[in-house]
């Protein structure tokens, strides 16, 4: 993607994906979506976070920033390669196929973990070769991801700050008494992850031929109880017993009048400074080695970030702070062109999640680094010929267009929800009647000036709310929603996107 690149995208999280029980994964169903959108000319996929997801399904929040959603492993390909036999294969436990089934999915990747290292012994050296040589190469996270989950199943689930002092301390003579006596379910993760990498650098292989590009999703702050804070607690606001000294959210506003408050540490940035932010540039490494663009979610957060006490209820009582943004990106790009990393037009490969109540410095921290910005067509028919998310007033071609993301409704809920005024004004900018919402607000994003437009799944399918992936603030009901046919039933609705696409000069090559 570069300044002179007009492209077009899709964002379909892979838990979404059909044929599989319980939960989509990196097996035959995405290698067709990919085949799909290389075939009609589209340019992106994009997907939320690959990371293990938390207790409520939201890949946001994840206990293990580095590793994969062992939901996402294929059995059948495993299967097919000689990994697991065909009676563990027939023994996984079963489930539906219609919505995310979070319990189902967990004990099949647990089932699956525990079959690759019943039958680890049995595979060839070469293959036993292959995987100690990545496990040596991903020191960074591997050894520790296997550790947390391990400790967290011996702990019935407890948050590691609740664990016996020399765990939640991590102390080296714990560890090692862990390692003796759970050696083989330490290897079972690093097993199951080690096969998540491999069905996915499968998948990355199969996009890179085709043109089509993987857009990933980055998430600001990492979980309290998660690994990554687990390991490293002095680069978080935590006191010394773990519990929180200041954490993350949002001060109050139009739509939140105690504001928001998410429960993750902030970031005691000096440390970060002091290591030369190794731990952020090894995060994001991780990340780019997975994707070919990324978006940084909470973005503003780079700039300045809200921080709360960590006992209070509400965020209504935080402050701001600033944060070393810019000498973070300016290391990662310095990374990044050494790496060979860098867009053809030598920008960082990253998409800047702008959206909300944005100040003039985090414009110019994302402008500084030349990031596109994101622009949402649903807020954008508000009655204001000011609105900064109307087409018509993007300044410049460096913005990501989107119908309505993850956290919005589909377009047909969107259109349902609006009086007749706001129809009316939307009729007025499409210029005649809006029969099709969905599609007549996608024109609208392929027509504008932004250099990429992307649209959510649902809104190539006329889908209402009942395939709304998320609805922010709520905890029942979100991120469960599946395809139930075939890829290929999908034919007709990505040919015509393309072709629509195409029309507006964006497309593959």
């Amino acid at each position: 993607m570069s300044g002179s690149d007009r492209s077009c995208g899709v964002l379909l999280h892979l838990t979404s994906l059909p044929g599989t029980a319980a939960c989509g994964s990196f097996g035959a169903a995405a290698r067709d979506w990919i085949d799909l959108l290389v075939r009609q000319g589209v340019g992106v996929w994009q997907l939320l976070p690959l990371a293990p997801t938390d207790g409520t399904g939201s890949p946001y929040s994840s206990p293990s920033g580095s590793a994969l959603n062992p939901w996402l492993i294929d059995a059948d390909d495993l299967l097919a390669d000689g990994l697991i036999s065909a009676a563990d294969h027939r023994m996984l436990p079963g489930g539906g196929f219609d919505r995310l089934d979070p319990a189902t999915a967990s004990a099949r990747a647990a089932a699956v973990a525990v079959s690759l290292g019943r039958h680890w012994s049995e595979q060839p050296l070469e293959r036993q070769q292959a995987f100690a040589r990545w496990r040596r190469s991903q020191a960074f996270w591997l050894e520790d991801h296997c550790c947390f989950m391990v400790l967290r199943r011996l702990q019935q689930g407890r948050p590691w700050w609740e664990w016996p002092g020399p765990l939640a301390q991590r102390q080296g003579r714990a560890l090692r008494q862990l390692a003796a006596e759970h050696g083989e379910e330490l290897l079972d993760e690093a097993l199951l992850q080690w096969q998540l990498r491999q069905q996915w650098a499968q998948l990355q292989r199969r996009a890179r031929a085709g043109g089509l590009r993987l857009l990933g999703d980055l998430p600001f702050y990492v979980a309290h109880d998660s690994v990554d804070v687990w390991c490293r607690r002095q680069l978080f606001s935590l006191g010394l017993d773990g519990q929180l000294l200041q954490q993350s959210g949002v001060p109050p506003d139009y739509f939140a009048a105690t504001g928001q408050l998410w429960g993750t540490p902030v970031y005691r940035w000096w440390r970060h400074r002091l290591s030369g932010f190794r731990w952020w540039l090894k995060r994001l490494e991780l990340q780019l080695e997975l994707f070919d663009l990324l978006r940084l979610d909470h973005f503003r957060a780079l700039d300045s970030y809200w921080s709360v006490p960590g006992a209070d209820g509400t965020a209504e009582h935080g402050r701001w702070c600033p944060s070393p943004g810019s000498a973070l990106l300016a290391r990662l790009q310095r990374r990044c062109r050494r790496q060979g990393r860098l867009l053809p037009d030598g920008r960082l490969p990253l998409i800047a999640e702008d959206l909300g109540v944005i100040t003039p410095g985090v414009e110019h921290l994302r402008d500084h680094f030349l990031l596109p910005g994101m622009k949402i067509l649903h807020f954008a028919f508000d009655g204001n010929e000011d609105n900064a998310y109307l087409p018509a007033n993007y300044q410049g071609e460096r913005w990501v267009v989107y119908t309505g993301t993850h956290d919005n409704a589909t377009t047909e809920g969107w259109w349902q929800s609006l009086n007749e005024e706001a129809r009316g004004r939307i009729g007025s900018l499409v210029g005649h009647p809006v029969t099709s919402p969905s599609w007549q607000l996608l024109e609208l994003a392929l027509a504008s000036r932004a250099e990429l437009a992307v649209v959510p799944l649902q809104d190539l399918l006329h889908l209402d709310d009942r395939a709304r992936f998320n609805t922010p603030g709520t905890l029942a009901g979100n991120w469960s929603w599946r395809l139930l046919g075939p890829i290929s039933e999908l034919e007709g609705a990505v040919h015509g996107y393309g072709a629509m696409a195409g029309r507006y000069g964006r497309g593959v090559g």
